[in-house]
């Protein structure tokens, strides 16, 4: 007969069934991912498939952090996983420990995820690139305090720069924490704030060994710098996310320092230079301002005040002899013109005398010949009303009893009316 199994039953036994297979242990499966999800636990859920088929699988958390790209929809994979079921649904998926990328390594395909992302977010972009101090004072050393990388990098700067100072900001630069170790590094040469420029790097090695200066951590760490920062990772050709984001890169850590100080015996050098060129202008400025001098001196002995005084009091006194020699001819001349203005101004005074008196002699002639006194001369008179009334012309003027002036060519009487006589036309007289 038959054993009946409940559901609960039959999935537990499919469980241990499966689990109890060694070959499902430790498989490697190929495949596209398909219905990726990560969730906020930190577990991945996804599908993998090919052209015939597709299966269930998971990632838990633990196995997750190891990770070094970012899982996509699509992607080609390998993944090492064992093969189980889970017994609430009986579903048969795969518990995932590891991916590998098909084709690409996982190394090379978290660099480009990662540098997209960031070049995406503008963090590569010139316009944020510091420019580094010429002459830097101080100086940060964000390195191994053990590798080769910073005994090069503080032999160098003291050989080409011995002015600058330079500190050891100790880091991790290889392994788990390396890139939390660089970014707090980082982040305390900027709380100090005593350099001019950070020199960040180490030393050759693989690409899993540089491997921390490509983590997001460092990048960021490198943008949010206040001070100038050059990449110093590895050997020429290695390039890494932090060349990308660093102000400068050098191809290796005794290159940054060479770019970081300038050389101290080229300096020497141009200063020479600049010395020898100072004093050679130096003489030709002097020897044109001699000339200059030579030739103001020979301006200033022939425009000399007290010559150009003697010379405008020889003009001076040479036109003083002209004047005193010529001024008995012209005070002659002179007084020719008066004498004959003396003639010329009396004649034309007797004229007018002449012409004058002749003149006042008609008018006082006229003026006798017209005078009222000529009339009165001839035995006739001027009565006036009162002293200096109205001229009395007809008898209708008066009255009895008002008062006459009676002027005379001789003298003159005052008189009272008595009577009035009117002159007729026929000769008559009336009263």
């Amino acid at each position: 007969m038959s054993t009946i199994y409940s559901v609960t039953q039959l999935n537990n036994e499919i469980k241990e069934l499966l689990d109890t297979v060694p070959g499902y242990r430790n498989l490697l499966v190929q495949g596209e991912i398909s219905n990726y999800k990560a969730h906020s636990s930190g577990h991945h859920y996804m599908s993998l498939k090919d052209e015939g088929a597709s299966i269930n699988a998971v990632m838990f958390r633990s196995d997750a952090m190891r990770l070094k790209f970012r899982l996509e929809n699509g992607m080609k994979v390998i993944v090492r996983a064992r093969v189980s079921s889970f017994p609430r649904t009986g579903q048969v998926q795969l518990y995932i420990s590891e991916v590998i990328p098909d084709g690409a390594g996982a190394l090379n395909l978290a660099f480009e995820q990662l540098k997209k992302k960031l070049q995406a977010e503008g963090l590569f972009d010139p316009m944020y690139k510091k420019p580094i101090p010429r002459m830097p004072r101080k100086i940060a050393l964000v390195t191994s305090p053990t590798g080769a990388a910073v005994r090069d990098m503080i032999r160098i700067l003291g050989r080409r720069w011995p002015l600058a100072a330079v500190t050891l900001y100790p880091a991790q630069v290889q392994g788990q924490g390396a890139a939390d170790s660089i970014a707090r590094a980082i982040g305390l040469a900027n709380a100090i704030g005593e350099a001019d420029v950070i020199l960040c790097g180490r030393g050759g090695g693989s690409m899993e060994d540089l491997w921390a200066f490509n983590e997001e951590a460092v990048a960021r760490a490198i943008f949010a710098s206040e001070i100038p920062v050059i990449s110093a990772v590895g050997h020429e050709p290695d390039v890494t996310i932090a060349d990308f984001v660093a102000d400068l890169r050098a191809p290796t850590p005794s290159g940054a320092a060479e770019l970081a100080v300038p050389d101290r015996a080229e300096y020497a050098l141009s200063l020479r230079t600049l010395d020898t060129r100072l004093h050679a202008a130096a003489h030709k400025q002097i020897q044109h301002k001699q000339r200059t001098l030579e030739a103001l001196q020979q301006r200033l002995e022939t425009r000399n005040p007290i010559r150009y005084i003697e010379e405008k009091r020889v003009m001076l006194d040479r036109t003083a002899d002209r004047l005193f020699a010529a001024f008995p001819a012209y005070l002659a001349r002179e007084e020719q013109k008066l004498t004959l203005l003396r003639r010329r101004l009396l004649a034309a005074g007797r004229d007018g005398v002449q012409r004058r008196r002749l003149r006042f002699t008609r008018t006082v002639a006229t003026l006798d010949a017209i005078s009222p006194l000529r009339v009165l001369a001839r035995g006739y008179a001027v009565a006036n009303k009162g002293v200096r009334g109205a001229v009395i012309t007809d008898a209708s003027m008066l009255k009895t009893g008002d008062m006459l002036h009676i002027r005379f060519a001789k003298g003159a009487a005052r008189c009272r009316v008595t009577d009035i006589e009117e002159e007729q036309n026929d000769g008559g007289k009336d009263i």
